[in-house]
């Protein structure tokens, strides 16, 4: 498996993402609509409406890497707003991998049961 993190800082773009879009229209989004620079060396992670598929843009310095992987069973726990990218850390990158959410949230209650 590639440890996407590996490759530099990784930033996912939130909401759903035409899947049908290459490697010029991703890099152009990345540039024109979050005002980030696609030659960084920095991996861009997008994902379309079923959730259990992504793109990943990444430059190596020579050219573009396009990866793309599809779940066979499970989603993933994509973040929902159109308008945002965000850094994520090594380990949100794993969980995201593994289906679940870059934001774990406590339940109160259970928490409060807890002590």
């Amino acid at each position: 498996m590639i440890n996407l993190s590996d490759l530099g800082q990784v930033y996912i773009v939130c909401g759903k993402t035409y899947m049908r879009r290459g490697i010029d229209t991703l890099a152009s989004m990345v540039k024109e609509k979050f005002n980030l620079d696609p030659f960084s060396g920095q991996v861009f992670l997008f994902c379309g409406g079923s959730q259990d598929r992504f793109k990943a843009l990444y430059w190596d310095g020579q050219g573009y890497w396009l990866l793309y992987k599809r779940f066979e069973n499970g989603k993933m726990n994509w973040p929902k707003n159109q308008d945002e990218v965000r850094e994520l850390g090594p380990e949100q990158v794993d969980w995201l991998m593994k289906g679940f959410s870059i934001e774990p949230k406590i339940n109160e209650a259970a928490a409060r049961n807890f002590y």
